[in-house]
């Protein structure tokens, strides 16, 4: 029986989906063979010896030590695409938001209620002036980001009138073929700057991209641009936010993502990471998430993975090796090599790589035996070796 330790609320959706004969659920398991997570923190979390896998009911994974997990050889899984829709929907409420002042309105029509001398009637006629604002149609947006995310804000911002460009240095084909024919591609982000009225952002936080929006790159930007953030908050710099929303080179920023310097902007509207807070984003990130680590449990099959390579191999033989390691030369002949002198045959085989970390399935025909597996696990840069019999 599989062990899965829960370390957030996980839909039950996606737990339906570990069968209770085969996997044993919940917050108080201990010594885990899997993790099922959403927001935990998990950088000073003590990895058990049987765990191999972490699920993160999301897309952003920098509340887990990915390093850590690599060099444990623990896969760690996201869910990509799962909350897009949720998020693209946040993103025109944030437009708009963006756009009229929205939000300061509806707080002054509040203080005028509570005021007994004012008759709400008449004041907002005369009031409503200050919190006009520009329309959507016929603006430009720039998205920067074309993912399952990114995608579809250009595709619905299409539908709404906007001009829309869009930049990703990482574009792959399924998510150029997502993209609707009138979305600009530009390979220069500065293009994206010089055109755009409203900017949002949609791209996973990492070292490369911290600070990605920063006074260097605003300074390159229309004058009086509103820019949106839903995707991690370390994206955009907050002082660097700060000084051009003061200045009015930023006309408005509305962030997913409030911390203490930022909410007290001018002209800023911070939202409580209300991005994918729908049921329904977390019944499909929750089903994403259980199916990934099912799937890598019991099969050995890897998707989604942010820290090791997709590999999907249909069963072709009586029992399977499941083997993480260095991505350095020779490994294969080594792992085939120990496997031929034992008298094993190999069926199938499959070997992928990402950045230095590698990931083999092997199918053979026979069972594999205790010495073998162990002979596996002592060569050099070799992290981790799964047996699982058919």
């Amino acid at each position: 029986m599989y062990r899965i330790k829960t370390l957030n609320k996980i839909s039950a959706a996606g737990l339906n989906l570990l069968d209770q004969t085969r996997f044993q659920v919940g917050g108080d398991v201990e010594n885990e063979d899997g993790i099922l997570v959403r927001s935990a923190a998990m950088h000073d979390y003590v990895f058990p010896d049987a765990l191999r896998a972490i699920a993160r009911a999301g897309a952003g994974t920098n509340n887990i030590p990915i390093d850590r997990c690599s060099e444990n050889g623990i896969v760690v899984f996201n869910t990509p695409g799962a909350n897009a829709n949720a998020v693209k929907e946040l993103v025109i409420a944030a437009l708009l938001l963006a756009s009229r002042d929205i939000v300061g309105g509806c707080n002054w029509v509040r203080e005028q209620v509570a005021d007994d001398s004012v008759k709400v009637e008449d004041v907002v006629e005369k009031g409503k002036a200050a919190f006009a604002g520009p329309e959507l149609y016929h603006k430009t947006l720039g998205v920067i980001g074309l993912g399952a995310i990114g995608a579809l804000v250009c595709n619905v911002a299409l539908e709404l009138g906007m001009d829309v460009y869009g930049y990703d240095p990482f574009l792959s084909v399924g998510a150029a073929l997502r993209l609707d024919r009138h979305v600009h591609v530009v390979q220069d982000v500065e293009e994206l700057y010089r055109v755009s009225d409203y900017i949002t952002i949609h791209v996973p936080y990492t070292n490369d991209t911290k600070d990605f929006i920063n006074a260097d790159t605003i300074a390159k930007m229309k004058g009086h641009v509103r820019i949106l953030n839903l995707a991690r908050g370390g994206l955009v710099n907050d002082d660097d936010m700060l000084e051009a929303l003061e200045s009015g080179r930023v006309a408005r920023y509305v962030t997913d993502f409030p911390d203490e310097k930022i909410c007290r902007g001018k002209n800023v509207i911070a939202m409580p990471h209300l991005g994918a807070s729908t049921p329904e984003s977390e019944e499909n990130c929750a089903r994403m998430a259980a199916d990934q680590l099912k799937e890598y449990l019991v099969n050995g099959n890897i998707r989604n993975s942010v820290n090791l390579p997709t590999v999907v191999q249909e069963w072709s033989g009586i029992c399977r090796l499941c083997l993480i390691h260095k991505n350095v030369p020779a490994m294969l002949t080594q792992i085939t090599t120990i496997l031929s002198d034992e008298g094993v045959n190999v069926e199938n085989l499959t070997n992928k790589s990402k950045k230095e970390y590698a990931y083999t399935l092997v199918d053979v025909n026979s069972r594999i035996k205790d010495d073998v597996a162990d002979e596996l696990r002592a060569i050099p840069g070799m992290i981790r070796v799964r047996v699982l019999n058919h």
